[in-house]
């Protein structure tokens, strides 16, 4: 409300009241101060708010979608999370696997954050070059899906080409693929496919339709690509089938 603090001249609407009959994310809520938890608590519970210095209730009526990369239940046994909370979000859980585990994932990251800088910083910057796409494919990103947004956000601005290339990585991946000799020994595209495909199958334990739809493939394609490429599928009891 206006006058509700120092500097406040006119009365702006919070991101509750903006997201009105809509959706709000809350990222990191790990993060969260123990003491914005509980007015948090209060809002889901009520539906309803008061403004800073206000004294009438705002009704909002909206989605919440969290996340974070803490282990919550950990942080209420050591009272940094409240459970009460925990549980009044705790509705549908989804628990996405890390960058390292779902590497076929990075080619369409990829492509989504080339498109945003362009965007965002008004260039034309085509793609990757194939070395680029090996580093990344080989990085376990501890970071996960924002240190490869970061990595690709310093490539944008050191790249004034129409293709990044290994020159614009940061070292520890520029230089990852040099052997004892100092010489650059890149993956082969065909390479980098048979290993997505690969680790694909694994993972849906041998089930190829599942696969290609993971891979957004047709599975007639997938097909060919296995007998093309010579892919061993994983069978679920451990064995191969060619």
């Amino acid at each position: 409300e206006k006058g509700g603090y120092t500097s406040s001249v006119s009365r702006k609407m919070g991101k509750f009241e903006i997201a009105e009959g809509g959706t709000i994310f809350l990222d990191e809520i790990g993060d969260m101060d123990i003491s914005l938890q509980a007015k948090l608590l209060r809002v889901l519970q009520q539906k309803s708010f008061e403004r800073l210095g206000g004294t009438k209730a705002v009704t909002v009526n909206v989605r919440v979608i969290a996340a974070t990369n803490m282990d919550l239940q950990e942080m209420i046994r050591r009272k940094q999370f409240r459970e009460d909370l925990f549980y009044r979000i705790r509705v549908i859980h989804l628990e996405l696997p890390s960058l390292k585990q779902r590497r076929e994932d990075i080619p369409l990251l990829v492509d989504h954050l080339i498109a945003k800088f362009n965007r965002l910083q008004g260039k034309d910057i085509a793609g990757i070059s194939g070395e680029v796409m090996t580093r990344l494919m080989g990085h376990d990103f501890p970071g996960n899906c924002r240190e490869l947004e970061n990595i690709l956000e310093q490539a944008f601005v050191l790249c004034h080409d129409s293709i990044i290339n290994l020159n614009h990585l940061p070292p520890e991946l520029r230089l990852a693929g040099r052997s004892d000799s100092g010489v650059s020994r890149p993956m082969s595209l065909v390479d980098l496919e048979k290993g997505m495909i690969g680790e694909t199958l694994k993972r849906c334990n041998g089930n190829r339709r599942q696969a290609a739809r993971e891979l957004g493939i047709d599975p007639s394609t997938l097909y060919r690509k296995l007998k093309a490429l010579r892919i061993k599928v994983p069978e679920k009891d451990g064995r191969s089938q060619p």
